[in-house]
C-alpha cells in the first residue's frame, strides 16, 4: 500500500481511503446497508493497508454511521483515521450543531474524529456555517482534543475556495477531483490553492460515482491499448493519486472487486507517466463529447418531493447513451416504479438547490421524458 505523509507531521496516511457513502445494500432502492457484506469490505480495507475511513452524517440516510461504528468496534482505535463531517444545512439552529455531532459521536462509538470536515462547503452553506458558529465550535473541539484536524469538504467555485481557505485556519480539505472534473469543474484551480495554502489534498469522486470505470468505448480503447493489464478504473485512481499534494483518494467501494482492483493499483503504485497522462487527456477529450449527464450517484438530491428517483434514471439514462442499446434502456425504464419516473417532475427546484455537480435537474429530466416517448 502507497502512504504519504500528513503534512510535515510523522503521520503516515493510506494513499486509498475507505469511502462510506456507497456501501453494499440490503435491498435494492433503498439505504439499509448489508452489514454482512459491508464489513467484509471495511475487513479487506484495513488487513490490505487501507487506514482512512470515511463517512458522513447523511450518507445512506444516516446510517453509514453507525455502521461504521459498528464495524471498527473490533480493531484497536490507534489502527486507523476516522473522517465524518457536519452537515450545516441539515441544522435549523447553532444549538443543531452540538446535537448533531453528539448524535454522531454516539453513532461512530468513538471518543475522538482524526479528520473532522465541515460537509459541502458551497457560498451559501459557508454563509450558514459563519451565521451558526460552526467553525468556532469545532474549534472548541478540536482544542479539547475531540477532534484531532480540523478541515471542510468542498463543492462550489476556486473564488469561493479562495474565501473559505483565507476564513479561517484549516488543517487540510476535501475537494472533488479527477481527470474529467480537473477542466469542467475546474478542480485544476481548486487543486492549485490548496497547494497555494499548504493544506493536504483529500480526494473525492476520483471515479466520479463509477463512471470512469467505463466512461465511454473511445476512452475505453485508449486505456485498454496502453495497459491492458489494468482496469478502466485504475486509470482515474492513479490520476489523483499522482499529484503530489494529494494525501488520500477517497473510493466509495461496493463490492470486493471493487476494492481488490483499487488495492492493487495502490500496492507497487506507478505514477503516470508523461506519455500516459497524454492518453488521459484524450481520454477525458472524448468523455466531454459524449451525450451524458454528469451526476455521480450521490443522492444530495434525494428526497424528492414529487416521489422521482433522479439517480436511478439518471443511471439508466447515461447507460443507454454509453451503450446505445434501446431495448435495455426500454427494459430498465419500463422496470422502474411509476411513480419514481420523471413525468411526475414539477420543477420545484428543490433538488438543483442541493446538486454539487451544478446539475440542471428538472431540464434534464423533462429531456429524458421527451426522449422515452420519442424512443418508446
Amino acid at each position: 500500500m502507497l502512504y504519504k505523509k500528513y503534512g510535515d507531521t510523522a503521520l503516515s496516511v493510506s494513499a486509498l481511503g475507505l469511502g462510506c457513502m456507497r456501501l453494499p445494500k440490503a435491498s435494492a432502492g433503498k439505504e439499509d446497508i448489508d452489514y454482512e457484506k459491508a464489513q467484509e469490505i471495511v475487513d479487506y480495507a484495513l488487513s490490505h493497508g487501507i487506514n482512512y475511513i470515511d463517512t458522513a452524517h447523511m450518507y445512506h440516510d444516516g446510517k453509514s454511521e453507525e455502521f461504521v461504528g459498528h464495524a471498527l468496534k473490533k480493531y484497536e482505535r490507534g489502527s486507523y483515521f476516522l473522517a465524518t463531517k457536519m452537515p450545516v444545512w441539515m441544522a435549523e439552529t447553532p444549538a443543531d450543531v452540538e446535537r448533531i455531532f453528539n448524535l454522531q459521536m454516539e453513532r461512530l462509538q468513538t471518543d475522538y474524529i482524526d479528520f473532522y470536515l465541515v460537509h459541502s462547503l458551497t457560498k451559501k452553506n459557508f454563509e450558514q456555517c459563519e451565521a451558526f458558529g460552526v467553525y468556532e465550535f469545532l474549534a472548541g473541539k478540536k482544542r479539547e482534543g475531540v477532534i484531532r484536524r480540523l478541515g471542510f469538504s468542498f463543492h462550489d467555485t476556486p473564488e469561493v475556495l479562495e474565501d473559505i481557505c483565507n476564513a479561517h485556519e484549516w488543517d487540510f480539505a476535501q475537494i472533488q477531483l479527477n481527470y474529467l472534473d480537473w477542466d469542467i469543474q475546474r478542480a485544476r484551480e481548486q487543486y492549485e490553492i490548496l497547494e497555494r495554502h499548504r493544506l493536504p489534498c483529500i480526494v473525492m469522486e476520483p471515479v466520479r460515482g463509477g463512471a470512469l470505470a467505463n466512461p465511454c468505448e473511445t476512452a475505453n480503447q485508449l486505456f485498454r491499448g496502453a495497459r491492458p493489464d489494468k482496469s478502466i478504473a485504475s486509470w482515474a485512481i492513479r490520476f489523483a493519486a499522482s499529484l503530489p499534494n494529494v494525501m488520500t483518494v477517497l473510493s466509495g467501494m461496493s463490492t470486493m472487486d471493487q476494492i481488490a482492483d483499487n488495492v492493487d493499483t495502490m500496492n507497487g503504485f506507478e505514477p503516470l507517466t508523461d506519455r500516459e497522462l497524454g492518453i488521459v487527456r484524450q481520454a477525458a477529450e472524448a468523455c466531454k463529447r459524449k451525450d451524458t449527464i454528469l451526476c455521480t450517484g450521490c443522492r444530495y438530491c434525494m428526497d424528492c418531493p414529487s416521489g422521482v428517483d433522479i439517480p436511478k434514471i439518471f443511471k439508466i439514462y447515461n447507460q443507454y447513451q454509453t451503450t446505445k442499446d434501446i431495448d435495455a434502456f426500454k427494459e430498465a425504464y419500463h422496470q422502474t416504479a411509476k411513480s419514481e419516473k420523471p413525468e411526475h417532475c414539477v420543477s420545484c427546484g428543490k433538488c438543483a438547490r442541493h446538486c454539487p455537480q451544478g446539475i440542471p435537474i428538472p431540464e434534464k429530466l423533462a429531456m429524458i421524458s421527451e426522449l422515452t416517448q420519442k424512443l418508446f
